[in-house]
């Protein structure tokens, strides 16, 4: 199996939703959040993927602050 990349560009309307392993729900709505591994230039979300194992190639794991503050500037 290979590899899929997607690159989709957002207009300003990227919706993020992330829920912690508590169940307390963030979410953001318009840029896509920068600095947790998907954002490139504001209004693209890129994604590569190993399609024998579903996991996302080249991630950075990110913890619970990083997303919600990602969120809250996106």
């Amino acid at each position: 199996m290979g590899t899929l990349r997607i690159s989709a560009k957002c207009s300003d309307l990227c919706c993020t939703e992330y829920t912690d392993k508590n169940g307390n729900t963030t979410e953001s709505d318009g840029y896509v959040p920068k600095n947790i591994g998907i954002d490139r230039y504001g209004d693209y979300v890129d994604l590569e993927i190993d399609m024998q194992t579903g996991q996302i190639l080249n991630w950075n794991p990110v913890n619970d602050k990083q997303v919600i503050e990602a969120q809250k500037g996106a």
